[in-house]
This record gives C-alpha cells, structure tokens and sequence, in this order.
C-alpha cells in the first residue's frame, strides 16, 4: 500500500474534509494546501496526482495524534523513524486513536483477519528484538477495512 492509499483509506473513515486534512498536515509540520490533499488523494495514473513521501505522511499521523491527543511533554518530542513502516504506521495510529491492543484486534478482526496477542505485540517491538515482525499490507489493510466500518 502507497501512503496515498493509506491516507485516502483513513480519511475516509475519519470522515476528513479537505480543510481538515491539510490542518492535520500543518499540526505535524508540513505545509499543505487543500489542493494539495486532493492531489495526494487522487489515483496513481490520474493527472496531477501528487506521490506522498514519508515525511509528508509521518507529518499527517503527527498531526492527527496532536489532534486528538495534544502535544508531547517539552522535550519529548518523539525522533522521526528512519523509514515510515507499516508498523510505524500502525504504531502511530494507535496512539491517536487512544487504542489498546484487544481494541487492535477488534478492528482487525471487524475487517476479515484474526490476530493473536503475541502476534499483535511483535508489530509494535523494536526492529532489533527477536520477536519483532513485519507488519504487511494484508493486516494494515485488514485494520483500516476495520475501522472503516466501526466508524462509518
């Protein structure tokens, strides 16, 4: 999945206008106009689709958990990942949508997939753990199908 799939997916069943969008893009520090998400949110071979590339997204994500959350402590300010994962996606998303793990599951389980809890707890440990797991696009999109249909 491309982060313009993600991004067309949650806000979607966020129920996200064009305004609201790009206020969730400023929040986490990057400048987007309301053009600027409609070209995010069109199809790949459609004209003036705009590719979105980790920052912009990861600025998206940090929007919206200081939306709904509000801003870290002073001098907590979480370093920005290297690489924008699924699991960095799933991570975030979590955080602003103030979910536990049997929540997690829920959802994904409300979008076709089963989850175990240890399964679940891999996805979200440090890449350098023995019991870390990739989180692949058929759960991501299984947890997004998900919440689509719990909140819509």
């Amino acid at each position: 999945m491309t982060h313009n799939d993600i991004l067309r997916r949650l806000r979607y069943a966020l129920d996200l206008n064009d305004a609201q969008s790009a206020h969730l893009f400023a929040l986490g520090g990057h400048r987007c106009t309301e053009d600027d998400v409609r070209a995010y949110l069109l199809r790949q071979d459609d004209e003036g689709h705009l590719p979105l590339d980790d920052d912009g997204f990861g600025a998206f994500l940090d929007g919206l958990i200081r939306e709904r959350r509000g801003p870290p402590p002073p001098g907590r300010e979480p370093p920005p990942p290297a690489a924008l994962t699924n699991n960095e996606i799933l991570k975030k998303l979590r955080i602003a949508l103030s979910m536990k793990s049997d929540d997690i599951r829920r959802i994904v389980a409300i979008g076709g997939r089963e989850l175990g809890k240890a399964e679940l707890s891999a996805f979200f440990r440090p890449p350098d753990h023995k019991h870390f797991r990739v989180c692949g696009d058929q759960i991501l999109r299984a947890f997004l199908r998900g919440l689509t249909a719990k909140l819509r």
